[in-house]
């Protein structure tokens, strides 16, 4: 597919960054909608994410928009930052959807993100995106872990109730990515196994659902170029495991011969400290891509272990 014009939504944060280089390697071209007024390797243009202004004529004729704007969820979640996570991700995409259904000629695909965690807390079985259930309302799990529930529901919902017929739109239920950039999942992961910390957390018997950086990259092209797929899509290997085999894995591929689990209390007590929430690391997210499946994408890295390994052995390029 030749010169596709993309416009990244939010393009500053890492995903941004990932999906810029990804599409910019490959001959696209490539412009960001940022609240940042650092310099960028392509175009960036300003927007505060809630109102239409002058951006609006960088979507004219844009092949394909990706909406990846959003609060970060790593943190407390207090009134304030509740809020804060809410409308970030609810309003950048109200404001997208007036801009796109107002376009002479608008996007033909607007890809919008969304979150692997909108389904419930599973242990007994896997969830796709035809028979996966929401979360918010299970037995013997915090009350406070409906709150990621009620930002995914309010988020599609108001991404697939915009009115832009001549638009296709996918909404991007992603696990969490695995990539080697400093600050991102893998880093935190990697410290802890450094550290002699990298055990078992809680249970560990809850799911962790995760995308290798590659895979998540390549899973959007095979998006823009499938134009019969539409609607929720998980983005996710097909393979998640429980907290307790996914440190082992990540343990032995970086060589470390222990690593001292965090019982719950302790999570509790550290995910305070650290100012986040023990939701992020305690609730059982066991995803699926089916729709990625059944339409023929093959995963570069479906099993943990050697994701694992490509991920330590770039980690350690790096450094």
């Amino acid at each position: 597919m030749s010169g596709l014009r993309i416009v990244l939504a939010g393009g500053a944060g890492h995903l941004g960054a990932l999906l810029a280089r990804y599409f910019h390697d490959l001959g696209h071209s490539v412009a960001i909608l940022s609240r940042s007024q650092r310099r960028f390797p392509w175009p960036a243009i300003f927007w505060d994410g809630e109102h239409l202004e002058s951006w609006i004529a960088q979507l004219e004729g844009t092949d394909v928009v990706i909406n990846l704007a959003g609060r970060s969820v790593n943190c407390r979640y207090s009134n304030a930052n509740r809020a804060s996570i809410m409308d970030s991700r609810v309003r950048s995409t109200r404001v997208l959807g007036e801009a796109i259904g107002g376009l002479n000629n608008p996007p033909r695909l607007w890809m919008n993100s969304s979150t692997a965690t909108i389904y419930r807390h599973s242990l007994d079985r896997p969830m796709d995106e035809d028979t996966g259930e929401f979360g918010g309302h299970e037995p013997g799990v915090p009350t406070s872990w409906r709150f990621s529930i009620e930002v995914a529901s309010n988020w599609e919902e108001t991404f697939f109730s915009a009115k832009t017929p001549g638009t296709r739109k996918v909404a991007l239920r992603s696990a969490v990515v695995m990539g080697v950039d400093k600050g991102g999942a893998f880093d935190i992961l990697l410290r802890l196994v450094r550290f002699g910390l990298g055990g078992a957390v809680g249970s560990g018997q809850q799911f962790v659902s995760w995308i290798h950086e590659l895979d998540f990259t390549r899973a959007i092209d095979f998006l823009i170029k499938h134009e019969d797929l539409s609607g929720p899509m998980n983005l996710a290997a097909p393979n998640p495991l429980p907290n307790l085999e996914f440190m082992r894995q990540l343990r032995r591929a970086y060589g470390a011969p222990i690593g001292l689990p965090a019982p719950a209390w302790l999570v509790e007590i550290g995910t305070f400290l650290l100012q986040t929430e023990s939701e992020l690391v305690m609730k059982s997210r066991r995803v699926v891509p089916g729709n990625l499946l059944r339409s023929g994408f093959c995963f570069a890295f479906p099993e943990w272990e050697a994701a694992a390994r490509n991920l330590v052995t770039r980690w350690q390029g790096k450094t």
